[in-house]
């Protein structure tokens, strides 16, 4: 079948919840990512089931990570970490908010990444970091419009997504290569109902 891997990550493949860990409804603590979160980062998006979902290569550097998340602020970007109910140690999630360009005509519109340790996949960790993220947007950053990029196969994180308002746009065919596949992608993205009421005016103007 076109454009999907030759090994699926398990982590998008529906499993039973294991008895010992957290179920989807638990509270995870939600916070701000620092430097200081590098290694469990990098641990995170090095993981075999994740960096395949993303755009990174295998064996990114944790050095990078250490100057991304210490340079987040001058570039206009905020990383938010899942960590387990009632701590704020171990990193299991994170999710980035960025910029799309250095320009005031899209101060309004910012692109998401997310990705979460494959143990703790399907545990609810993906909702409570889009509803963070969701929240910052729209309660904080005054931004209008989120937007993200996923493989045409995820239909795990599509199904996410969409559960928290984020629609299908467009398709993207053959914007990355992965296990020795061109991958394409679709383009989802969340308006705020006061965008959303903006734009239906000018159709109507």
């Amino acid at each position: 079948m076109q454009g999907i891997p030759h090994v699926v990550p398990r982590w998008m493949l529906a499993d039973e919840p294991e008895s010992n860990m957290p179920q989807p409804d638990t509270e995870w603590t939600i916070r701000r990512a620092d430097a200081e979160d590098a290694e469990a980062v990098w641990q995170i998006v090095s993981h075999p089931e994740v960096h395949a979902c993303t755009l990174q290569l295998p064996y990114t550097s944790l050095s990078r990570w250490q100057q991304r998340l210490a340079r987040a602020d001058q570039r206009g970007d905020c990383f938010l970490a899942a960590c387990a109910p009632g701590q704020t140690g171990d990193v299991l999630g994170l999710i980035g908010v960025h910029q799309v360009a250095d320009s005031p005509r899209v101060a309004h519109v910012r692109t998401l990444g997310i990705g979460v340790h494959p143990n703790y996949a399907g545990r609810g960790i993906g909702s409570a970091l889009l509803r963070s993220a969701i929240d910052l947007a729209d309660n904080w950053l005054n931004v209008t419009r989120l937007s993200l990029g996923v493989y045409s196969h995820n239909q795990r994180a599509i199904a996410l997504y969409e559960r928290h308002g984020f629609v299908r746009e467009g398709l993207s065919r053959g914007l990355a290569f992965g296990h020795g596949r061109y991958l394409d992608s679709i383009e989802m993205a969340r308006l705020h109902p006061r965008l959303e009421r903006t734009l239906a005016e000018q159709r109507a103007e």
